[in-house]
């Protein structure tokens, strides 16, 4: 293949502006595929239950024109914030991208980020004005803002609607004219970039790369240039909707290599491929390694599934590289990991596919983001988890960490959105006028005070017209205080959570109000009790299901009813001594849904 008739090229936009739905039209034109129902690379059920994309995919189209056939590989990316790290992962295996944007929204806080990523990589951006079907869509005003953002002429832009496939052609045709052919020497060693990789239960993990120099063939003997690994390419080939085997890969092409390893361990995204006999001399330089913002315990509900466990987890990483873990274990809970993700959203997908694809029951406990603290002697340490502080009087003072956020929305709902942020401890750094009546305002907040419901919350206030986009901003001294949840004086530490000081007792109180609601009624009483070291700051009981001992008396002397009810009590103090309580899944989910 010519490799000047190769293109390599992503589709970045904000969430649900139509970049799956877009990536079906392609298709469709190329005809590479049937396109039988929307979405057809969201494979997965989850993204099309949730209508949104969670893994990036990668297909190959042929294109006809007038001067010959060329080779298109296309990657559909997320729009999500909580899964960045697929699209800059995209990005580094693409030598262009289509920037589409939501006619009728206009460039949103995602669309800035995911451009600003292409930008750094050299991309060769083509926008795209998705949606112009819609009776609400404002072409005009829109190419306004890309024309602001991006500088370019306003006949570089392409009009099209993913739904009924207008300006489609045009796309193509700009794809193939704009952007440019991939740069790589057949004749230099082998060098691929390892940018995504699946485990498969029959033929072990299979992972995608970008030949950057030299070429590929099947049955070559390959190193994996960080782990030093040694394997037999037993299978390379392209991605179509399904893998299709080829004898040999050349530079520039994007495809798969399958060669028997079992051991989720020894593949690494980001690392370089090259031959074991003319070995490369560096590795390409790979990817940034994820920052993880929240953090979650995860645990088996039964304990002897705890390996299981692991190996899930495992193999799930292979397919989402920003998930991190570690193993931990908790009184309460027993063994299980300390899991780092990039947002709730995140989380909650992990959880759900640990479920589908590896039949893992998991209890996961509240979530928090990581602290510096600072003991008197002027050592720091990391802290992920509350039950991981030291004793209050070693600590000289604690950092939290802060994120420096971009909240882009409508006028009309500036004041509710200032409102939302201030109530969460957040600064205005600034705010700027977009275009018309758009408004991007800029907040430096504190991560622990958006993990759980903030961005809820700012779509309800905002009418689902405000977008978010946020990135770290280094960490600030705070007034902390670990708030402890006891359950008849013992402390549960999978509930315990690090709060600031002004909200400690009116959260306190709350967790007490839901906990008392969610936990079934035992034998004798449940004191539930909130603590802030050793003071206690709310207090609610759960009442014990008691028997009417006393409905066989009738008449005779009271002093036969007190002497039945005197033997119940010590037979429910006698159980509460030895009774212990069972804190329901619910409960945990229910202290990140207070409000």
């Amino acid at each position: 293949m010519d490799k000047k008739k190769i293109r390599n090229f992503c589709i970045i936009a904000h969430i649900d502006h139509g970049k799956s739905t877009l990536a079906d039209r392609l298709l469709e034109q190329t005809a590479t595929i049937q396109v039988t129902e929307g979405q057809m690379l969201d494979d997965m059920d989850l993204e099309r239950e949730r209508g949104i994309t969670i893994k990036s995919h990668a297909i190959q189209m042929k294109y006809h024109r007038a001067d010959g056939d060329y080779i298109l590989n296309l990657i559909d990316t997320p729009g999500h914030v909580d899964f960045s790290y697929e699209v800059s992962r995209s990005i580094a295996a693409c030598e262009g991208a289509l920037l589409v944007v939501d006619a009728t929204q206009g460039v949103q806080a995602q669309t800035i980020s995911n451009l600003y990523m292409a930008i750094d990589h050299n991309l060769e951006i083509i926008p795209v004005v998705n949606k112009i079907d819609m009776p609400s869509a404002m072409p005009d005003e829109v190419e306004d803002e890309i024309i602001d953002l991006l500088g370019c002429d306003r006949s570089e832009i392409i009009r099209t609607s993913a739904k009924t496939g207008e300006g489609v052609e045009e796309i193509l045709d700009a794809v193939v004219e704009r952007i440019p052919a991939p740069k790589g020497d057949d004749q230099q060693p082998l060098q691929a970039l390892i940018f995504d990789s699946v485990f498969n239960s029959f033929r072990g993990i299979i992972a995608y790369f970008k030949i950057e120099n030299g070429t590929l063939q099947k049955g070559d003997r390959v190193k994996f240039f960080n782990t030093g690994m040694e394997y037999t390419a037993d299978e390379v080939g392209v991605l179509k909707m399904d893998m299709v085997p080829r004898d040999k890969m050349y530079a520039g092409e994007v495809g798969y290599i399958i060669s028997g390893i079992k051991d989720a361990k020894e593949v690494k995204v980001g690392d370089t491929i090259t031959q074991v006999k003319d070995p490369c001399q560096q590795a390409i330089e790979g990817f940034q390694e994820v920052k993880p913002m929240v953090f979650a315990g995860v645990y088996p509900i039964d304990p002897t599934d705890y390996e299981n466990l692991r190996a899930s987890l495992e193999k799930l990483q292979l397919n989402d590289a920003s998930l991190s873990f570690q193993p931990e274990s908790s009184v309460a809970l027993g063994f299980g990991f300390r899991c780092g993700f990039l947002g709730l959203l995140h989380m909650e997908i992990v959880q759900e596919r640990l479920d589908r694809e590896f039949n893992m029951d998991v209890i996961t406990t509240v979530p928090n983001v990581s602290y510096m603290v600072y003991d008197k002697q002027g050592n720091a340490r990391e802290v992920h988890n509350p039950s991981g502080l030291p004793e209050v009087t070693m600590i000289e003072h604690i950092e939290e960490p802060y994120i420096r956020a971009s909240i882009i929305t409508n006028t009309n709902y500036i004041g509710a959105i200032m409102k939302l942020c201030l109530d969460k401890r957040g600064e205005l750094i600034r705010q700027d006028y977009v275009s018309g009546n758009r408004v991007e305002l800029h907040f430096a907040l504190p991560l622990g005070e958006i993990v759980i419901d903030f961005y809820d919350k700012l779509k309800s206030v905002s009418k689902g017209y405000a977008s978010f986009d946020y990135h770290l901003d280094g960490y600030r001294p705070s007034r902390l205080a670990k708030l402890d949840i006891l359950l008849n004086g013992e402390p549960v530490d999978a509930l315990s959570t690090l709060t600031h000081q002004d909200n400690a007792v009116v959260f306190g109180r709350r967790m007490c109000e839901k906990l008392k609601e969610l936990i079934p009624r035992q034998q004798f009483d449940i004191a539930i009790q909130a603590a802030i070291g050793a003071k206690i700051v709310a207090r609610e009981t759960v009442k014990c299901v008691r028997k009417d001992v006393t409905a066989k008396c009738y008449g005779g002397d009271v002093s036969r009813k007190r002497k039945l009810l005197e033997k119940q009590k010590r037979g429910k103090k006698r159980m509460k001594q030895i009774g212990n309580v069972e804190v329901p899944q619910k409960a945990f989910l229910a202290v990140l849904k207070l409000d």
